[in-house]
């Protein structure tokens, strides 16, 4: 199975070691199970494909994409990007009408089978140390909209939402040096739920 990982840097994995982030974890097999096996389809996917960088928003990454476009199809596409339109004050209304657009094209990369496409939610990067002395509420408040409004598209298409902010909420101090990335751990319970929402 070909994946294609699309998204910022929680797809790049910053701050985590060599086959830590979560689209490794996935084609790892790396899931955690009660029994210890893995599924059936991480026991498929075999190769990942990744178009993502630290700091960048849907018109970044949306630009990344049209300048190298992915050749043949997918079997599965992941997508988890927004938070730096949230953190550069943005306006959701933008942010939207690209996501709109990366989702479209996501599709499209996994042979028109939207059930073969999951969108991770944006993580609150306001529970962290690294939002010290800045409005928490208000971080908050903005990512619950961004959110809203990529989930808003992803069920109109008909694409799997997998929500990791209240993951990111729960585990406030479960971060890489920086104070602000997930840590191994964290991108593990991610890649369990991504894996969970697969409909393949």
């Amino acid at each position: 199975m070909r994946y294609l990982a699309l998204g910022d840097s929680y797809t790049a994995g910053e701050g985590v070691g060599k086959g830590e982030s979560f689209p490794e974890l996935m084609v790892n097999g790396q899931r955690s199970t009660a029994d210890g096996r893995r599924s059936t389809v991480d026991r498929r996917l075999s190769t990942i494909d990744r178009i993502a960088r630290t700091g960048w928003t849907t018109g970044e990454l949306l630009a990344a994409i049209r300048a190298a476009p992915p050749e043949g199809r997918y079997d599965l596409v992941t997508l988890c990007i927004g938070v730096n339109n949230q953190y550069r004050g943005e306006p959701i209304e933008r942010y939207q009408s690209e996501f709109r657009e990366i989702l479209t094209l996501a599709i499209g990369l996994a042979g028109n089978f939207p059930s073969h496409v999951v969108v991770l939610s944006i993580p609150d990067w306001g529970v962290t140390p690294f939002a010290e002395g800045r409005d928490r509420t208000q971080i908050a408040g903005e990512i619950d909209a961004f959110n809203g409004a990529a989930k808003a598209e992803v069920r109109r298409h008909g694409a799997s939402w997998v929500n990791v902010t209240d993951d990111s909420r729960d585990h406030p101090r479960d971060l890489v040096a920086d104070g602000l990335h997930p840590s191994a751990a964290a991108y593990q319970r991610w890649a369990d739920l991504v894996l969970r929402a697969i409909h393949l």
